[in-house]
């Protein structure tokens, strides 16, 4: 019997073809030809005209915010450079073949004369010495020797003068580009040897275009307004976009039911837009309780209080936007639609501002607070009572035509609401504020008080110029007469005419006449003011300090009135 154990032959391991590789969506899509770049028009314009015409600077600056094309910009200006065409026989072309192997190899990010550097990990001097030397060499095979520097803010102030030279009077065959997004930190001396090119952010109609394409091409079915979102998530840049877009796809994942805007907003934190329209209902009828309540629901569900904030503000800047007249978003729901323009047509432009200030503020102490949902809370309740303050334009008016802005003793107190809420916006006005007692023309008794009047209406601009220039030559509301002695425009008295009719509510009749006229009201008050001060100084008591203090001066008594 043999002591040795036949085995037979070792398991062979199984063969299974490789797979490829997954490449996330903003490699896949990354622009090969300049028709793909979206939203830089005016660049690609300006690079075709200068190919076109032989006149190609000898170094590019690609600045701009994340992600909108400045890495892919400088790899097509190297592709536009050094294609020679299907038939190797072809120029520099602001279209590239995208078959010639220099495109290929560019593309693929093999080429030997197309150099690559991160700025980032290449900071010091001794790596630009490496590319001065380098550059004084031809290119190997390629028509021009290109640099891509990217992020060339990190260089370090050595490595940016050793440059200098280089980059101003480079040999024929070289070409700089540069990629950043903080050119503020790259040297004057830098950016006045290089031909600047500012990428815009992209518009989210066009990003929201540009995804709906790429779901197309991977075979999603994506909701139009969940892209928009996308779009507005991604602020401008193409490669945020996509790269959330890509968690979109993986966030939906395999049962069939595509992109669709709710899930967007889970996987973002975002606050639903039919609650963020509940939300703003309650805040404008009153109801504390109701809002703080909503907006626990969705703190709850897992949404960012500031997101909640924001989104308060993008809707109250839809609805003045919707007031002023400009056109609906396309891609909008149509209940968002229908719910702005409603709430268009029943707020003023004072409560949308104040709802703007009132909520940015509330933003910005949520962004800052130690304890955000209590913030937001705080912020959502301030919002909610400053319906109880009156409008600043109506008690102007008011004092001007000597209404009561208090309520009388023997006035019943209002009526206070269920559980202590405040009033809704559109009832602040009947509840809370006073009815003013006349509604008819406000006609001030004397040029004075209409000066005032204008003054505490917001016409400081014009109260100012009267008050500082005007001489009255005669004054019977609702008309009066200047002197000519020191002459209006006609913009002014235009303007002047626009704003008597705002404030007093009716037609004023402005004229000016060859006469002396009155003394302004600063010269009036000027020479109040040197009168007074004058019987001071002339008075026992003032002549005895000055006696006893002979350094001593006047330099304010009770009852002045200010210069300004």
């Amino acid at each position: 019997m043999s002591d040795s154990f036949d085995l037979g032959e070792p398991p062979q391991p199984v063969k299974t073809p490789d797979a490829p590789a997954y490449r996330v969506l903003a490699r896949k899509y990354r622009p090969q030809t300049f028709s793909e770049l979206i939203g830089q028009d005016a660049m690609v314009q300006t690079l075709g005209n200068a190919i076109k015409r032989d006149r190609l600077a000898h170094a590019f600056l690609m600045t701009g915010v994340r992600g909108v094309g400045k890495t892919s910009t400088a790899r097509l200006i190297a592709k536009a450079l050094n294609c020679i065409g299907p038939d190797g026989e072809g120029g520099p072309t602001i279209d590239p073949c995208g078959v010639c192997e220099p495109c290929r190899a560019i593309a693929e990010g093999r080429h030997i004369d197309v150099i690559e550097m991160d700025a980032a990990s290449h900071t010091g001097v001794d790596d630009v010495r490496e590319i001065i030397d380098a550059s004084r060499y031809s290119a190997v095979t390629a028509r021009f020797k290109i640099y891509i520097i990217d992020e060339v803010h990190m260089l370090s102030k050595n490595a940016f003068n050793a440059l200098l030279k280089t980059l101003e009077e480079p040999p024929p065959h070289v070409k700089f580009l540069f990629a950043t997004t903080e050119v503020n930190k790259v040297p004057v001396t830098v950016l006045s040897r290089c031909q600047r090119f500012d990428l815009r952010r992209i518009s989210a109609e066009q990003l929201a275009r540009h995804f709906a394409w790429v779901s197309t091409e991977e075979g999603v079915v994506a909701d139009p307004e969940a892209l928009m979102l996308i779009a507005r998530a991604a602020e401008g840049s193409a490669r945020d976009g996509l790269s959330i877009l890509d968690q979109a796809i993986a966030h939906a994942g395999l049962e069939g039911g595509g992109v669709t805007a709710d899930a967007v907003r889970q996987m973002l934190g975002l606050s639903d837009r039919g609650a963020v329209r509940d939300l703003l209902t309650l805040i404008l009828a009153g109801d504390g309780a109701g809002a703080l309540a909503s907006m626990r629901r969705q703190y709850d569900y897992g949404v960012d209080p500031l997101s909640v904030l924001r989104s308060l503000l993008e809707t109250v800047h839809g609805i003045t936007l919707t007031k002023v007249g400009t056109p609906a978003d396309a891609a909008q729901p149509m209940e968002e639609r229908a719910a702005r323009e409603e709430w268009a047509a029943s707020l003023g432009f004072p409560a949308l501002h104040r709802l703007w200030q009132l909520f940015l503020k509330g933003h910005d102490e949520v962004a800052k607070a130690a304890l955000p949902i209590e913030a937001a809370e705080m912020a959502l309740l301030r919002a909610i009572y400053a319906s109880t303050l009156p409008d600043p334009g109506e008690l102007a008016r008011q004092i001007a035509s000597g209404a009561t802005l208090a309520a009388t003793p023997t006035a019943p107190p209002p009526p206070t609401p269920p559980s202590g809420e405040a009033p809704p916006w559109n009832a602040g006005a009947t509840t809370k504020a006073p009815e003013p007692v006349a509604t008819g023309p406000i006609l001030p008794p004397t040029f004075e008080a209409l000066v005032d009047l204008l003054d505490e209406s917001g016409g400081l601009a014009i109260a100012a110029r009267l008050r500082h220039g005007a001489r009255v030559v005669s004054y019977s509301p609702p008309e009066f007469v200047l002197s000519g002695s020191r002459p209006v425009s006609a913009d002014t008295l235009a303007e002047l005419n626009t704003l008597l009719k705002s404030v007093t509510r009716t037609a004023w009749k402005v004229s000016i006449v060859d006469a002396p006229g009155a003394p302004t009201l600063r010269e009036a008050q000027d020479a109040a003011d040197a009168a007074v001060r004058q019987a001071i100084l002339e008075s026992p008591i003032m002549k005895a300090a000055v006696a006893a203090f002979p350094d001593a001066q006047l330099e304010s008594w009770p009852g002045q009135r200010s210069n300004a």
